[in-house]
């Protein structure tokens, strides 16, 4: 006989019943989809829009599909088969990116629950299975350290460089020799004082001295160790910040991305369906510049009638206008150490704060000192082609 009151019987239902609903996207299975994402960094994707988009394209073309959804990074339309799914990928790449070779959107082959839209709407979604029962991608990535190494004693060569012009210090010349950076003397005192400059400006290098000759004085500085640490540390933070990012244009629920080692990263994409798409967006690249704008009167119209000026290129801006670039690159994201999102302290809005290496920070003083009230514009290539992320007004030297 129930000797418990009426409302732990009714809890206990509620209970029951609640997990009964949250438990039945798993007995649906799932069906082919095919997802729509930005393929580029300098283009915002608007899910309203291109769900109604690809509304329009699927019925157009004559192919059912089994609903639409949205998220903040992605557009997903599912499928009963799979030639459906291919039809309809075709369709969609065909209308989002009419040039092949400079793709806007990233239209992959995926997998979507196929509960109905009341239990995805209560984000009742089901168990994700990993590689071993579901299927996959695994990927081994390696980070190429010698080259991050190579990268960070260029750059401390330059700053080398620096440093012995600002303190007043004579040498014969500083290279890089293998993985350390050899600063020449022919006086001693000056490499005793090229010592003490070296000491004070940063820990991060160990010093000694190899005397070839009488008048061939060397002061040779290697990384230390906590240094080389560090600069492992930070690159497979980064690696692996950027596979997250790029893994969302997937949509691939639960990957797996964890350090291996001390310079290899293992991805896991349950689920994915398109291999090559999957390597494609993984493997890809882009670097960064910094270009002067020319606002010459007469310039730009010309430009985009056709006739480009000599030393100068012609690129779209984010959300805006072409622009007329200079070719001469002012920087180059090798002089980039550190990029942290934050907020701007005046306008309180997001924004992406920069830290440039010592030679960086110098050039781009340098440059916003004497180009005060022009514009300067920083560009994301990738794949060969180029965007002009922003272009702001330069309205005081900034230095540091």
């Amino acid at each position: 006989m129930n000797r418990y009151p009426l409302w732990k019987n009714l809890l206990i239902g509620l209970v029951l019943l609640w997990g009964l609903i949250y438990t039945l996207p798993n007995f649906y299975g799932e069906v082919p989809a095919v997802q729509v994402s930005s393929a580029k960094a300098t283009l915002k994707l608007e899910p309203a829009a291109v769900t109604d988009r690809v509304g329009e394209i699927l019925k157009q073309a004559g192919i059912e599909h089994g609903g639409i959804f949205a998220d903040a990074t992605s557009v997903r339309a599912r499928f009963a088969s799979t030639d459906l799914q291919l039809r309809a990928k075709d369709a969609i790449e065909r209308a989002f990116n009419p040039n092949a070779q400079d793709p806007s959107y990233v239209v992959a082959l995926n997998l979507l629950s196929a509960s109905p839209a009341w239990l995805t709407s209560i984000h009742a979604l089901p168990m994700y299975l990993g590689l071993d029962l579901r299927g996959g991608v695994h990927f081994l990535l390696q980070v190429d350290m010698p080259g991050a190494l190579t990268k960070r004693l260029d750059a401390t060569t330059g700053d080398l460089r620096t440093l012995m012009r600002d303190k007043s210090v004579r040498h014969a010349g500083i290279t890089r020799e293998g993985n350390t950076v050899v600063v020449r003397f022919r006086e001693a005192d000056q490499r005793e004082a090229a010592r003490r400059a070296i000491q004070t400006a940063t820990q991060d290098l160990q010093l000694a001295d190899r005397d070839d000759a009488a008048d061939d004085l060397k002061l040779v500085a290697t990384l230390t160790p906590q240094a080389q640490k560090t600069m492992r540390d930070f690159a497979i933070k980064q690696n692996i910040s950027t596979l997250h990012n790029r893994i969302n244009e997937l949509g691939v629920a639960e990957p797996v991305i964890q350090q291996q080692g001390t310079d290899r990263i293992v991805v896991q994409l349950p689920g994915v369906q398109d291999v090559a798409k999957a390597k494609d967006i993984l493997g890809r690249t882009a670097t960064l510049e910094v270009r002067m704008v020319d606002d010459s009167p007469g310039l730009l119209e010309q430009a985009i009638a056709g006739n480009v000026p000599f030393g100068t290129e012609l690129y779209n801006e984010r959300g805006g206008p072409p622009l007329l670039v200079k070719k001469q690159v002012v920087l180059t994201g090798d002089r980039l150490t550190d990029a942290q999102p934050g907020f701007d302290g005046q306008t309180h809005e997001p924004a992406v704060h920069l830290t440039l290496d010592a030679a960086g920070a110098r050039i781009f003083r340098d440059v916003t000192r004497e180009s005060i009230g022009k514009r300067m514009a920083i560009l994301l290539i990738e794949k060969g082609k180029g965007e002009v992320v922003t272009a702001p007004v330069i309205r005081s030297e900034i230095g540091g």
